[in-house]
């Protein structure tokens, strides 16, 4: 007897004949989903047609592949100088995070020298219509339609150069048995886009929703069909949006964008660190100024800690913008390595902007603002430090040293703590004091000198 329906993970696309709670193959828990048995073309002996010849690589033309810059310098920061003709783009995110409100400025730039065609299947024209004016778009096709055999027909008709998609998840196609946003209708569409935009040139923008785990939701399939993934960071209510690229074929993925939502839209952040920085207190306990490489990006941020004793027999420990697990290591640290016992005393650490610090370079400021909350001591209000802190409380160097002190002494910082090995061979400003700790202990006898 054969089966209607077979189980789908969405997170590695492996399929099954039951439902499990675990994925067999990629492990992850509640992820399995149903979804009706597609049926299969029998096989038959080849048909007479033209087949493909290969070509010499050194052969194929790269004239047109030449990058249009969108007008937000942010943007094409990320994407690799501008996008790319016959690309395909997924832009992600939470909701009201500024996907739409993204590429309607895109919109607004590219309108006077690309036909573009924004499709929505979330919104009416009218509402469209509103958020153009606010933005200032002018000179954009907009189409109201979920199914995609007709918008593959519109484009057909009005030739766009650019195609936005908002949202891939309600688009629908006929002949499939399964609802907009479905894993067969997710994947049946976004391939249609695909083969539209490699055989016709067209830049194809698409939104798509996340789930609550915060990944793109549907099959991981369509991360790995389109050419870049965008994702839009950020808290919703302060006004700082972080653009990343997780995958980008044509560019680098280590650069970052930085925007502001104001009234008229997104606004770009061009020093991202003299405005991450804006309202730092001075000569408070408990904070000390990190630098981060966000691509070839140096950018400062404030790193924030509080000690308070604890009302409970088992300390609170609360963790926003760092690793939790990487900071519960380097509170293992300062009470080993340096003599400040935490165990009786609940410990907050923030990033303040709502940027993300994943690199180990905040290692050594994130450990002196947890000292000097502890110590009720403020550290210098011109100093910054970078370094990554061990297990032994040593002290190991970092990459792009010389630019993370430049970017301090741009800004007027003038005494910086960073580990003895990262000064090697580097040009120091002149004006920018560096003191140069092989373990912990020894920054903070400079910090706190």
């Amino acid at each position: 007897m054969k089966r209607s329906t077979v189980f789908f993970c969405l997170d590695c696309g492996n399929e099954y004949a039951k439902w499990a709670g675990q994925c067999p193959a990629c492990r992850a828990w509640n992820t399995l989903s149903e979804k009706p048995v597609e049926a299969r073309v029998p096989s038959g002996p080849p048909r007479n047609r033209d087949v493909a010849e290969p070509v010499k690589l050194f052969d194929i033309s790269i004239a047109d592949e030449t990058r249009i810059p969108t007008g937000l310098s942010e943007l094409d920061r990320v994407l690799g100088g501008g996008v790319v003709s016959g690309s395909l783009c997924l832009v992600s995110g939470e909701p009201g995070i500024g996907k739409s409100t993204l590429l309607m400025q895109i919109c607004r730039e590219l309108c006077n020298r690309w036909s573009v065609l924004y499709i929505s299947g979330e919104e009416s024209p009218r509402q469209l219509r509103l958020r153009g004016e606010r933005l200032g778009v002018s000179q954009l096709s907009v189409l109201a339609q979920t199914d995609l055999d007709d918008i593959l027909a519109s484009v057909k008709r009005h030739k766009p150069r650019l195609l936005i998609v908002d949202s891939i998840q309600t688009l629908c196609r006929q002949g499939l048995n399964s609802t907009p946003g479905s894993l067969a209708q997710v994947r049946e569409c976004t391939m249609a886009l695909m083969r539209l935009a490699k055989s016709s040139g067209v830049t194809v923008f698409i939104i798509g929703h996340v789930n609550k785990e915060g990944a793109v939701a549907g099959p991981k399939v369509l991360e790995h069909m389109v050419d870049c993934v965008l994702y839009f960071e950020g808290e919703r209510h302060l006004p700082y949006r972080i653009l990343r690229a997780s995958k980008n074929r044509f560019g680098s993925t280590q650069e970052i964008g930085v925007f502001e939502m104001a009234d008229e839209g997104l606004r770009e952040v061009t020093n991202p660190s003299e405005t991450l920085l804006a309202g730092r207190p001075i000569k408070a306990p408990g904070s000390c100024v990190a630098c981060v490489m966000e691509g070839s990006r140096p950018m400062l941020s404030e790193i924030q800690a509080l000690l308070a004793p604890t009302a409970f027999g088992v300390p609170r420990r609360t963790v926003s913008g760092f690793d939790y697990n990487r900071a519960m290591l380097l509170l293992a640290v300062l009470e080993k390595r340096a003599g400040m016992y935490t165990g009786n005393q609940d410990a907050y650490v923030n990033v303040v902007g709502g940027l993300r610090l994943t690199e180990t370079a905040c290692d050594l400021p994130a450990m002196l603002a947890i000292a000097s909350s502890f110590k009720d001591a403020p550290l210098p209000g011109d100093m910054a430090a970078f370094g990554e802190v061990g297990l032994t409380g040593e002290l190991r160097g970092v990459p792009f040293s010389a630019q993370r002190l430049g970017e301090m002494f741009r800004l007027g910082f003038l005494r910086c703590v960073i580990p003895a090995q990262s000064t090697k061979n580097i040009e120091i400003p002149d004006g920018l004091t560096v003191f140069r700790a092989k373990t912990f202990k020894d920054a903070c006898s400079f910090a706190f000198a």
